[in-house]
């Protein structure tokens, strides 16, 4: 009986895991295929000749460097929310800045529907030269992300032993060193934990960058758009692009695996 438990225990999750995957499997599969076995029906289940030509022929155009916009915009959003995010949420767990509901009203934000305000943003860049620039994109990220950061780290903040605090204060640290010597490192986990999902928001995210870039700081999300037309559809350089996208998420979760096993086994949404 323990035996077949085992095994159809095993089976289910081959085939969750199967049906999760195959998505990923196929966008890597036509990515790679020649025009004629994309459209093939039956469907061709893996290329015949493998064209690498669907890649190269991002980097020969220039399209790769949306990739290198993306990364520059969700890297430098994520630390800068992650810089003072870190400080808001330590300032509302142990002073009580702002009253027991700050935290909440911060994270109600991001109910707002960004197609509500995208545009009245897009007026106001305008205005100020913001539009189609690193700094714009980069100030907009970062406001977007500092609710969700301030709510994560404020759960994980609130992890750590107020003795320690107090011991580091008698001994003569001031309170930001307390901050960076003590809390930093015992939060570190889950500090890492909402990095990577901060990160991802900013990577991910396609209307702002739809409405405020044009050709300056166009991300991969808008670009992999411009490969639908009205007369073709470039499915080898959309699964291509969308295969290069992947790539920087998926090693900086390889990276910070461990940290995210940790941190969101701390209790993340405590309070």
């Amino acid at each position: 009986m323990k035996l077949l438990r085992t095994t159809l225990w095993y089976a289910v999750s081959i085939a969750v895991c199967v049906v999760f995957l195959f998505p990923v499997y196929w966008m890597f599969a036509v990515s790679l295929k020649r025009p004629e076995e994309i459209f093939r029906s039956p469907p061709a289940w893996y290329p015949s000749d493998p064209q690498f030509g669907n890649f190269v022929v991002l980097f020969t155009d220039g399209d790769v460097w949306t990739i290198v916009n993306s990364l520059v915009l969700a890297g430098s959003s994520t630390l800068l929310a992650m810089a003072a995010g870190s400080l808001c949420a330590y300032g509302i767990v142990r002073f009580h800045t702002g009253g027991e509901h700050l935290a909440t009203f911060l994270i109600a934000q991001r109910l707002l529907p960004p197609i509500a305000i995208v545009f009245p943003l897009f007026l106001v860049y305008a205005q100020f030269g913001l539009a189609d620039t690193h700094g714009g994109m980069i100030l907009l990220y970062t406001a977007f992300a500092l609710p969700f950061v301030v709510w994560m780290a404020r759960g994980f903040l609130m992890e750590v032993p107020l003795e320690l605090e107090d011991s580091a204060l008698v001994d003569g640290c001031t309170r930001f060193g307390v901050f960076w010597r003590i809390v930093l490192p015992i939060a570190r986990n889950g500090l890492f934990a909402t990095a990577v999902f901060a990160f991802i928001y900013s990577w991910n995210e396609f209307l702002f960058a739809l409405v405020m870039t044009r050709n300056e700081v166009m991300t991969y999300t808008v670009q992999i758009s411009n490969y639908f037309g009205p007369q073709s559809t470039f499915w080898a350089k959309i699964s291509a692009m969308s295969v290069l996208g992947m790539i920087p998420v998926m090693l900086l979760v390889a990276a910070m695996q461990r940290y995210l096993v940790r941190g969101l086994s701390l209790g993340a949404v405590k309070g």
